[in-house]
């Protein structure tokens, strides 16, 4: 991602949409901060007694919440029946960010399950464990809390990681298939072992702009997300908003600290512990996470892998390429 040049990239009508947008939001941001408060308190009691209720009976109503090890309230989605899609999402968004594959495939006849990452969206916002370790135990906790089984793990962005570094911690018991969409792995950054990586200070520039205004930042960042500083693009200002809703919702801290993980991590020998059928899908325009440092390097790393790029799609492509998405996985599903 190259944060220097995002200002200048988005065009100067779309800038004073954007900023009348992030004016007009000021009420929804007040709103959804008090609606975080209220989630994370009556998180303690509400994810207890969901895990409780889901081992014991299996019937989960919906969604809820699930106790982390450490006591933190994991919020998730559970709809449907039949074979369990789970999704893990982008950062800095929430379970939401699935809501067109959830629909699409729960009215398929499949179980769709997505959880909000701690620190971002409903779950709680500690202080600790904002590392990749306790997000691929979160996620386990999840899973084992539904007793999810036969599952495709379905991964976005920092959810690509995710799923490969709960693979690679926690093994394949629970899958059965994996999909990593525009995901970060094997590892984001210039490194010793990643020599075409992107330089620390692209990941230093995202750092201070979370820091100094991150709501303008996630307004900003949304344009080249969805790729709408390309020409004859199709600017839809409903996923500029709600990209910056679904940021807004979540914890400064836990999402600063979560760039690190997405961005530093090495997830080469995660890809390598993945053994079960994997699909990889990537957009050769993604400003945000580069195909030729992820994806065309994981598909050699991972066994038995299956690389499919989408011409000109971005990094948002779950949401500007539903179509395409949604039936690539319902292929991979039925394959």
């Amino acid at each position: 991602m190259n944060t220097q040049n995002i200002e200048q990239s988005i065009p100067s009508t779309t800038r004073r949409r954007l900023l009348s947008a992030g004016a007009g939001m000021a009420g929804a941001a007040a709103a959804m901060a008090s609606f975080s408060a209220n989630a994370a308190g009556a998180a303690s009691n509400a994810g207890a007694a969901g895990a409780s209720h889901a081992r014991g009976t299996g019937h989960h109503h919906g969604g809820g919440y699930v106790n982390a090890k450490d006591g933190t309230p994991i919020y998730f989605k559970d709809w449907g029946t039949g074979t369990p899609v789970v999704f893990s999402h982008g950062w800095p968004l929430s379970a939401d960010a699935w809501d067109a594959q959830m629909l699409f495939l729960v009215n398929q006849g499949y179980r769709v399950i997505a959880h909000d990452r701690r620190g971002h969206g409903r779950s709680g916002q500690p202080s600790e464990g904002n590392d990749m370790d306790t997000y691929a135990d979160d996620l386990a906790a999840v899973l084992d809390a539904l007793d999810v089984k036969g599952a495709m793990l379905v991964g976005h962005s920092t959810g690509g990681g995710e799923v490969a570094h709960y693979i690679g911690r926690h093994g394949e018991k629970r899958v059965a298939k994996a999909v990593l969409i525009g995901a970060v792995p094997p590892q984001m950054v210039k490194s010793a072992n990643n020599p075409n990586g992107l330089p620390m200070s692209v990941f230093d520039g995202i750092r201070a702009g979370v820091a100094a205004n991150r709501s303008q930042f996630y307004l900003d960042l949304a344009t080249p997300f969805y790729g709408f500083n390309r020409p004859n693009a199709k600017v839809s200002q409903g996923l500029v908003q709600d990209f910056w809703r679904q940021g807004m919702a979540g914890s400064i801290k836990g999402q600063y600290e979560c760039i690190k993980q997405f961005s530093e991590v090495d997830y080469t020998e995660d890809l390598k512990k993945i053994s079960v059928p994997t699909l990889i899908l990537h957009g050769d325009d993604d400003q945000i996470v580069p195909i030729d440092d992820s994806a065309k390097l994981s598909a050699k790393i991972v066994k038995n892998a299956t690389l499919k790029v989408y011409a000109g799609a971005p990094h948002g492509m779950c949401s500007t390429h539903v179509d395409q998405v949604n039936a690539d996985l319902l292929a991979f599903l039925k394959g």
